[in-house]
């Protein structure tokens, strides 16, 4: 049975890490509220692709537990009538060998194989992943997260000091780096193009051998073109240039793309770090802070993992 946290949370951060923790927090009997500079609809999160599989995430070992975590979740929600923004869909995990680094998955998803030469022309994988669409998957969080009496205020936060409450968790991505002065945060900049889906029911991704990325994931509507990954570029403005190489690489996957009509350009900047901090310190004046950011491009992936540990640092601290 899960410990329960009969006390005050606030939850710096309202993206997909932040909404997730407060709801793990709430539904363990966590009295939480979110402190959030940004609407969850403009958050990073919401710019996200989002498949579920570790990148650009260290450490890899316990990413992948945190993943598995969360995949248990995901799954779920995907059974659900409600319009959690999660499915099931399958597609092609490009340079990508079961045989040489994808064994930790291999037990937890049964479906995953090498995939055909008529699927993909390199060596890949077929699996069936959550697929998640964040403008619909951000907005049912913040629901659950309401219902469960957690309640989100929209402010900026210039230090954990103005938080009044015992415990805060720190959700914050890259505002860590003014917030704790963690310069070791940084943004790896990822740009993504929106297109009518001309009939792809698949996803893919690739890197081609310049080092180059190519992916598409349907959604509700629409398609999702990506993409790219600059370090400490922070410039959140789409560039036509880039953009116009996204549609390029992707069409060359799959022609059909190469005329679909644009909807949306689509910035965002992964909160990268050398290693997830996930852990509690001790404020000066006797309150926990709990940190839970630096996930990198893989945010979404490990979000309910994460929030079930940083969960339990809080209550941990609570019972002292």
């Amino acid at each position: 049975m899960e410990s329960a946290l009969n006390n005050d949370v606030i939850v710096v951060g309202g993206g997909i890490i932040g909404l997730t923790t407060a709801v793990v927090l709430a539904e363990r009997g966590a009295r939480v509220r979110v402190w959030t500079r940004d609407p969850v609809e403009r958050t990073t999160s919401a710019v996200a692709g989002a498949l579920w599989w570790p990148y650009r995430i260290e450490p890899v070992v316990q990413a992948r537990a945190w993943a598995l975590q969360s995949l248990d979740v995901y799954e779920e929600l995907a059974t659900r009538s409600e319009p959690t923004g999660v499915r099931m869909v399958e597609g092609v995990l490009g340079e990508a060998d079961i045989d040489r680094a994808e064994t930790w998955a291999a037990a937890r998803l049964p479906g995953l194989r090498a995939s055909t030469v008529e699927e993909y022309t390199g060596t890949g994988l077929w699996a069936r992943l959550p697929l998640i669409d964040m403008p619909a998957h951000l907005p049912w969080l913040r629901e659950r997260l309401l219902k469960a009496g957690g309640a989100i205020e929209e402010r900026t936060v210039s230090g954990f000091a103005e938080a009044d409450a015992p415990v805060v968790v720190n959700c914050t991505g890259l505002g860590a780096r003014e917030l704790v002065a963690d310069t070791s945060v940084r943004p790896v900049r990822g740009q993504l193009v929106v297109v009518e889906n001309p009939g792809i029911r698949t996803w893919l991704t690739s890197t081609g051998a310049d080092g180059e990325m190519a992916y598409f994931f349907p959604q509700p509507g629409r398609l999702v073109l990506g993409g790219t990954a600059e370090e400490d570029a922070w410039s959140l403005e789409p560039d036509p240039a880039v953009a116009e190489a996204i549609v390029r690489r992707c069409a060359a996957l799959r022609p059909e793309i190469a005329g679909a009509r644009v909807l949306e350009h689509r910035v965002g900047l992964r909160p990268a770090r050398d290693s997830v901090r996930l852990e509690r310190e001790v404020l000066p004046d006797g309150r926990l802070l709990v940190h839970n950011y630096g996930h990198g491009g893989a945010g979404v992936t490990v979000a309910w993992g994460c929030a079930q540990e940083a969960a339990g640092l809080a209550a941990a601290a609570a019972s002292c």
